[in-house]
């Protein structure tokens, strides 16, 4: 019986550690964009958080045979991007100002981290949820959360209501949030999911 798409961690681990680049594959589609995300977060440069990700993904296939879980992987990826980051910051001349927030940040701690870990899990979740809405809601929540744009003026550019848009909204977060518990999601990322939505 053939394999089905979603193989199990044990499967895409051993092929893996025994240097098959579909596993390598598999692993970049798992992460690669929320860590991109992440990345870009700190540098403030799509272009170069894309370089640096590209550049772990380099690393952590050059390690493939030391690494026994799919937690390993990703704590190496993660790891790995924020020292590069780092380095990468370190390094500039002149820096924004949300690029010397994480520089302060990280030399005060690692709360921010853990925190942009958080929210980037809780992104990755969501933008699978947010595919499975129906047409309309869809587009509302994306204008609403990865656009950034008011219930007005999402409004007045879909010649709806601004109620039409906010009941929208309001049955879009309870359909993910009832996924997220259908799904068991711990209640530390619910929670996030909650404060991401609330910003």
């Amino acid at each position: 019986m053939a394999f089905k798409q979603e193989q199990t961690e044990q499967y895409w681990m051993e092929a893996f550690q025994n240097g098959d680049e579909k596993a390598l594959a598999h692993f970049f589609k798992l992460h690669s964009k929320s860590l991109a995300y992440f990345t870009n977060r700190m540098v403030s440069d799509q272009a170069e958080a894309d370089d640096i990700v590209s550049a772990c993904f380099l690393k952590l296939w050059q390690k493939h045979e030391n690494f026994k879980t799919a937690e390993n992987i990703k704590a190496f990826l993660y790891i790995s991007c924020r020292n590069a980051c780092l380095d990468y910051l370190a390094s500039l001349k002149v820096r924004t100002v949300a690029q010397e927030k994480y520089i302060t940040h990280f030399e005060t701690g690692e709360d921010t981290i853990l925190y942009d870990v958080i929210q980037t899990e809780v992104l990755d979740l969501v933008n699978k949820e947010i595919e499975e809405l129906p047409d309309k809601m869809k587009v509302i929540f994306k204008m609403l959360y990865i656009d950034g744009k008011s219930t007005s003026e999402i409004a007045e550019e879909l010649g709806l209501s601004i109620q039409t848009v906010r009941n929208q909204k309001t049955k879009a977060i309870a359909v993910i949030k009832n996924s997220l518990l259908k799904k068991g999601v711990s209640s530390v990322l619910q929670l996030a999911f909650l404060l991401f939505i609330d910003k």
